[in-house]
């Protein structure tokens, strides 16, 4: 009987016209890039999903802000990092990575071949070696692991002295179709002479803006090279001035849309391959 109510259905819509077409036939839902710039106060942290699933984070805050990195991409449903690196050793963007580390599987980490005394890389360390971890280096020229994106580092290009931390900083361009990213660390304008001099891809339309608008970072020229659209700071309280007037002025004239997450909260770019769109949590 089932069988014969089944036969009386497709014989009723092929008579009026109706093509019954499996589930699967059905347009899927278009692929995005997602880029979280997370409010982590002063300091960087930086989510992103990439169009076919790979989980990939910058940086996790200072130290005490790693439970808050762990709880927010678990809100984003995130049960596994592909990529996970570590721009630099400076506590406020290594200084959660170790709960981080702890708290999911991690498939690849990256950072820069540069060392520190503090108890925050330490910590770092010790999280990668639980999980009998191996650190890949991140330096200009290197591939990362993520389908259907162009993601590469471009910076560091030479090797700095040790004291030079921030210009040791992994910067990363990412490009999916016509979307494009860089990812900037605390790259200062040395580090941002060298990538020029040396023809690295710089050109984003959104760039997460160098050391928290600090007048060290994002040179004019940096920004020539660059032209981005849209500037995105993180930044919170801080007794540095940052981000400074001078950089804000430098984005302004270059006609880039500011974004700060010690205004907006956390902010979240998506690009669908042409086109953006922006939330802001605040």
């Amino acid at each position: 009987m089932k069988s014969r109510v089944i036969k009386i259905v497709s014989s009723l819509a092929i008579g009026i016209g109706i093509t019954l077409a499996p589930a699967s036939s059905y347009a899927a839902t278009p692929k995005t890039m997602k880029v979280h710039y997370i409010d982590v106060g002063q300091g960087d942290s930086l989510y992103i999903k990439a169009p076919n699933g790979e989980d990939i984070l910058i940086d996790g805050g200072n130290k005490g802000k790693g439970n808050a990195v762990v709880s927010y991409l678990k809100k984003q449903k995130v049960d596994d990092i592909e990529v996970l690196i570590s721009t630099h050793p400076d506590a406020d963007h290594i200084g959660g990575l170790d709960e981080v580390i702890n708290a999911f599987k991690v498939e690849n980490v990256y950072a820069p071949k540069v060392s520190n005394n503090t108890q925050a890389y330490k910590d770092f360390l010790n999280a990668v070696k639980k999980k009998r971890l191996t650190i890949k280096t991140a330096q200009a020229g290197v591939k990362l692991p993520v389908k259907e994106v162009n993601a590469q580092i471009v910076g560091p290009t030479k090797t700095y002295a040790n004291s030079d931390l921030n210009d040791w900083s992994a910067v990363v361009h990412m490009a999916y179709k016509k979307n494009t990213f860089l990812f900037t660390g605390d790259a200062e304008t040395k580090a941002e002479a060298d990538m020029i001099k040396a023809k690295k891809t710089l050109r984003a339309d959104v760039l997460k803006v160098g050391h928290h608008g600090a007048k060290t970072s994002t040179s004019k020229n940096f920004l020539d090279a660059v032209k981005p659209k849209y500037a995105v700071i993180s930044v919170g309280k801080n007794s540095y001035g940052h981000p400074t007037s001078q950089v804000v002025n430098l984005l302004k004239n270059s006609k880039a849309s500011i974004l700060r997450t010690d205004q907006s909260g956390t902010v979240i770019i998506t690009g669908d391959g042409t086109s953006y769109s922006i939330k802001k949590s605040r």
